[in-house]
C-alpha cells in the first residue's frame, strides 16, 4: 500500500496547518530519541514523521503532494533535498520544548553542499544538527546527555464573571508528575474566556538539569445568572409593564459590583430599546478600552384583562392608540 504523508500524521486531507502542527507535536514527543534511547525502530518512526511534517506544514509542497496523492509518488519528483529544503527542525523542536541541536545550531536545508553541481542526494543532513552531527544514529548520546528544557502543561481554570471582570488571586491544584501541586494564581481584571495564562517555569521538570516547562491556564468563564458579556459589555434585561412603557417610568438597574443605579425611561419606550451605562462594564485589559452595561428593556403584554380593563383598552384603540 502506498504510503500517505496524512496518514502518517493521523490527520485527514482537510485538516488545518494547526491541526497537522499539533499531530506532528504528538507524535514528536512519542518518538523523539530523547524518549527512546537506542531504538533504531524509533529513529525510522521519527524520520518519517519529520518528512511528512516537512511538506505538509509547507503550503507550496502541500499543494505539490496534493497532485500526486502518495508520498512515494512525490519521492520520484522530489529529492530528500527538495523536500527539506527550508526546513528547521532545530527550531520547531525548540517551540515543542526540545533543544535541538548540539551548542544551539540551526539545521536548515539548503539546496546542495557544494553549491549546485551535486547530486540530487546530496544535501545536509536534515538530523546531522539534532543527533550531534552523525546523522540518524550518531552522535545521539552527546545530545541527550544536553539539559533539555521540560514539557509545557496546561490546565483549565473556570471562573465566574465578577472574577473575570475584578481580577482575582485563586489558589489552584492539580497533578503534576505524580505530585500534587499548589500554585496561587493572579487573575487580571478584564480577561475573557479563552485567554490563556502564561506561568514560566511551572511546567513539567526538565531533563538533565534543564529548566522547567511552562505552565498554561485555559480561562473559561461561568454563566452569570443575571448578566451576559460580550467583549468588555455588560448585558441585563429589565421588564416594565406596557403601561410604564406608554406613560414613562423609572427603573433600578443592578451593576456586577452590586451598585443599583436608578434610571429614567422617557414616555413611549419601545420594546427592545437598549440604554447604555457608560463605564460601567469590562475594564479594558493591556490598555484596552473599558466597556459599558447596556440594558434591554422587555415591554410586558398582559395575557389576561378584567371587563374594566378591556373596555378602556377598547376605548384607547377607538382613539387610535
Amino acid at each position: 500500500m502506498a504510503e500517505d504523508y496524512y496518514q502518517v500524521l493521523g490527520v485527514d486531507k482537510k485538516s488545518s496547518a494547526d491541526e497537522i502542527k499539533k499531530a506532528y507535536r504528538k507524535l514528536a514527543l512519542k518518538w523523539h530519541p530523547d524518549k527512546n534511547p537506542n531504538n533504531k525502530s524509533a529513529e525510522e518512526k521519527f524520520k518519517k514523521i519529520s518528512e511528512a511534517y516537512a511538506v505538509l506544514s509547507d503550503t507550496e509542497k502541500r499543494q505539490q503532494y496534493d497532485q500526486f496523492g502518495s508520498a512515494d509518488q512525490y519521492r520520484q519528483q522530489y529529492s530528500q533535498e527538495d523536500i527539506f529544503r527550508n526546513f528547521d527542525i532545530n527550531e520547531i523542536l525548540r517551540g515543542f520544548g526540545f533543544e535541538g541541536g548540539r551548542g544551539g545550531g540551526r539545521t536548515t536545508f539548503r539546496t546542495s553542499r557544494r553549491g549546485g553541481g551535486g547530486s540530487r542526494d546530496d544535501y545536509d543532513d536534515p538530523f546531522a544538527g539534532l543527533f550531534g552531527g552523525g546523522g540518524m544514529g550518531g552522535g545521539r548520546q552527546q545530545y541527550a546527555n544536553m539539559p533539555q528544557k521540560g514539557q509545557d502543561a496546561e490546565y483549565n481554570l473556570s471562573i465566574t464573571l465578577e472574577e473575570s471582570v475584578f481580577g482575582t488571586d485563586k489558589k489552584i491544584s492539580f497533578q503534576l508528575e505524580n505530585h500534587i501541586e499548589d500554585i496561587n494564581v493572579k487573575i487580571p481584571a478584564g480577561i475573557s474566556s479563552g485567554k490563556k495564562l502564561r506561568l514560566p517555569g511551572k511546567g513539567l521538570s526538565g531533563y538533565n538539569d534543564g529548566p522547567s516547562g511552562d505552565l498554561y491556564l485555559n480561562i473559561n468563564i461561568l454563566p452569570h445568572p443575571i448578566f451576559a458579556r460580550d467583549g468588555n459589555d455588560l448585558y441585563i434585561e429589565k421588564t416594565i409593564k406596557f403601561t410604564q412603557a406608554a406613560l414613562g417610568t423609572t427603573i433600578d438597574v443592578p451593576t456586577l459590583d452590586g451598585s443599583v443605579k436608578r434610571l429614567k425611561l422617557s414616555p413611549g419606550t419601545q420594546n427592545n430599546t437598549k440604554i447604555r451605562m457608560k463605564g460601567y462594564g469590562v475594564p479594558g485589559l493591556k490598555g484596552s478600552t473599558k466597556g459599558d452595561q447596556y440594558v434591554k428593556i422587555n415591554v410586558e403584554v398582559p395575557k389576561k384583562l378584567t371587563d374594566k380593563q378591556i373596555k378602556l383598552v377598547q376605548q384607547l384603540a377607538a382613539d387610535g392608540i
